[in-house]
């Protein structure tokens, strides 16, 4: 529980605490009600809807207000079906709105996918060495980090006007509370943060003219944000003052709560859109052999650190699906290529999976499944010849991300590996993790699916009264009441010889 956050009555009676997560991901979003009891951990959906960017005259925008739309949607569903003690928010990381004096939003919410911020990092690296800019942050450099957005905005109306900036769980905390704030694990993800000092960086803002004073006040899972305003609460239907609790609002940190592990040295791959592989640390790592490596240090759930590289992900193969089945192509079913892709011959093409060219969405005129085989053709590998190999070569490539990216951060943490656990919706795609299991020659735990939405839901329940005093418990109560999959590893495959032919750093 927070300090100083009284227990709530429910909580203390002993009765069942009801609360609602709200996990907004980039394909999709969902409004979940869960139940918290001593033993008791049940998660049903409310509401699902989709999500994307929108292309508007050469960008790219996410439809915040259809997205606060559909959340106050879910929470009207919540409400109508039974009491509700709690709202929590995550997300993705990086992308903001801002909001000017009176609270107004100022323009349309920019996709982290939206090339305005190419060659901006190199910009910004003459002003602030990479060396110093890891010292301070800790993050792994990306093009689309917050900073790097901000620094293409220099000069636009809107970062002229603004009185505030709000990451998107944020935001829409905001419409729901009126209270402003950052939760430190997405504000972490900004490369504006102080990852040591778990504070703002004011002076690396001011250096590379960003307007340092936007940045909000910061706050940390399990503070209480503020109760739900009138107006909305008349518009939920809520019979009673419910609050916002601030939750791990980066969608990774909230997956990371939900890690069923026990005792054993974890590392743990949140597999999505994205792949965020790494460790859960107790203090950052900021050496030289880290920086070079391009692991990110950001904030975790009570004071820990997620110690990770993000990796493309999913988003390769969920474009290549989307582009087969826009073209009216049959057999274009996940089942149905998965099962192939299983019986196509292992490692016969590798690709660097994180390659900038797979980033951007698939468009008709460059369909994904056109970039990976070019990728291919360029390393020199095999061509994937049909549907099959090439979903069998996405899914290779990331196992030996996972195996290459474990590896090197048990290293630089001096940590030695026991297990890995897979969650989120990858954890579903036994293929992907039995080859992950191959490829790391560790047993992979693969479950739950919903880990950032029952990471969110466990953070409300301690807020309100229920006892789950640490990590440890929270994870126990997961372990308790959801079942995982055990992949163990088999041989037969070289997997080191595969390795060696991706490019180095990949």
């Amino acid at each position: 529980m927070s300090p100083g956050t009284p227990a709530s009555p429910v909580a203390a009676s002993g009765a069942p605490l009801r609360v609602a997560a709200v996990d907004l991901g980039a394909t999709s979003g969902r409004v979940m009600a869960a139940t918290v009891a001593p033993g008791h951990l049940a998660l049903s959906e409310v509401h699902r809807f989709a999500n994307g960017a929108v292309p508007v005259r050469g960008s790219l925008y996410w439809d915040v207000v259809g997205i606060h739309r559909e959340v106050l949607a879910g929470l009207r569903a919540v409400a109508r079906s039974g009491p509700l003690h709690g709202i929590g928010i995550d997300s993705w990381a990086v992308d903001y709105g801002l909001l000017d004096r009176d609270g107004a939003l100022l323009g349309n919410v920019h996709s982290h996918r939206d090339r305005r911020t190419d060659g901006v990092a190199a910009e910004v690296l003459r002003t602030v060495p990479a060396e110093e800019l890891y010292a301070v942050t800790g993050l792994q450099q990306l093009p689309f980090n917050t900073i790097y957005q901000l620094v293409a905005a220099r000069g636009t109306a809107a970062l002229e006007s603004a009185e505030t900036l709000l990451l998107l769980p944020d935001l829409l905390a905001y419409w729901l509370t009126g209270e402003v704030g950052a939760e430190r694990t997405n504000a972490s993800t900004t490369q504006l943060y102080d990852v040591s000092a778990r504070e703002w960086s004011t002076d690396l803002a001011r250096r590379v003219g960003v307007p340092w004073a936007i940045l909000p006040p910061l706050r940390d899972a399990g503070d209480r944000i503020g109760w739900v305003s009138p107006d909305v609460a008349a518009g939920l239907d809520l019979a009673q003052d419910v609050p916002v609790i601030a939750v791990g609002s980066h969608d990774t940190a909230s997956a990371v709560v939900g890690v069923p592990a026990g005792e054993e040295e974890f590392g743990y791959i949140s597999s999505g859109t994205w792949s965020l592989v790494g460790l859960e640390l107790e203090k950052p790592v900021l050496s030289e052999a880290a920086r070079v490596a391009d692991f990110t240090n950001e904030g975790g759930v009570d004071g820990t650190v997620r110690f990770l590289k993000n990796v493309m992900g999913l988003w390769v193969l969920s474009e290549c699906v989307r582009s087969w089945t826009e073209q009216g192509l049959a057999g274009t079913d996940l089942p149905t290529l998965l099962a192939g892709a299983g019986e196509a011959p292992a490692l016969r093409t590798v690709v660097d999976i994180n390659d900038p060219a797979l980033l951007a969405p698939s468009t008709a005129l460059d369909p994904m499944p056109d970039r990976v085989v070019a990728l291919a053709a360029r390393a020199g590998e095999p061509v994937p010849e049909h549907r099959m190999a090439l979903v069998r070569c996405v899914l290779d490539s990331l196992a030996l991300a996972y195996r290459r990216h474990l590896r090197t951060a048990a290293d630089l943490a001096g940590r030695r590996l026991e297990v890995v656990h897979v969650v989120g919706g990858g954890s579903q795609n036994a293929l992907l993790c039995q080859l992950t299991a191959d490829a790391c020659g560790l047993p992979v735990l693969a479950g739950p699916a919903e880990a950032a939405a029952l990471g969110n839901v466990l953070v409300q329940a301690r807020t309100l009264g229920a006892d789950l005093p640490d990590l440890a418990a929270m994870r126990a109560l997961v372990r308790a009441t959801h079942g995982l999959r055990r992949h163990e590893p088999r041989g037969g495959h070289d997997w080191d010889a595969a390795e060696a032919r991706l490019p180095c750093g990949s």
